[in-house]
C-alpha cells in the first residue's frame, strides 16, 4: 500500500575524520541496531545497499513493476533512539535518486543548519564544509 510521507531519514553519526576520510555509525529503518563504515566509500555503499533494499525512493533508472510489497516491520522514526556522534551528527532524507546520484537535504544537527543537495559529491561537500568548521 501505499504511504505519502515514507521517505526515511538516516542518520549519520560521525566519530572520526581524518584525512578527510570519514567513520562512524548510520541508523535508519534498514539498519535499525545501526552500521559502522570505516570510510566515505563504505558509507556510501551501506546507504545504497539501504536504498536498494527499501526501493524507497526506486532508482531512475530501474524498472517499475507492480509487484508484491515484501512485508517488514515498519519502524517508525520516533521508535529509533537519537544517537550521536562523537564529531558531528547528520539527519539525511533521500527523496529521489535520479542521474546515478542522490538528491535530498540534509541537517546538521550541531550547526542547526539544513541544506539540499542534488548529488551525493555535493552531499559529502557539505558533510565536509561543516565537519571543517568543526575543527576550528
Amino acid at each position: 500500500m501505499y504511504q505519502e510521507g515514507i521517505f526515511d531519514t538516516t542518520t549519520i553519526c560521525v566519530d572520526e575524520y581524518k584525512d578527510k576520510c570519514l567513520s562512524g555509525r548510520l541508523y535508519n529503518s534498514f539498519y535499525t541496531d545501526g552500521l559502522s563504515f570505516q570510510s566515505t566509500i563504505d558509507l556510501l555503499l551501506n546507504m545504497e545497499t539501504a536504498l536498494g533494499g527499501k526501493n524507497q525512493p526506486q532508482a531512475y533508472t530501474c524498472r517499475r513493476l507492480f509487484r508484491p510489497i515484501e512485508e517488514r516491520p515498519v519502524v517508525e522514526a520516533t521508535q529509533i533512539e537519537r544517537k550521536d556522534g562523537k564529531l558531528a551528527t547528520f539527519s539525511l532524507k533521500i527523496l529521489f535518486r535520479q542521474n546515478a546520484s542522490w538528491q535530498g537535504s540534509v541537517f546538521w544537527h550541531e550547526g542547526k543548519q539544513e541544506e539540499r543537495f542534488r548529488s551525493v559529491l555535493e552531499l559529502l561537500l557539505l558533510i565536509n564544509s561543516a565537519l571543517s568548521l568543526e575543527k576550528l
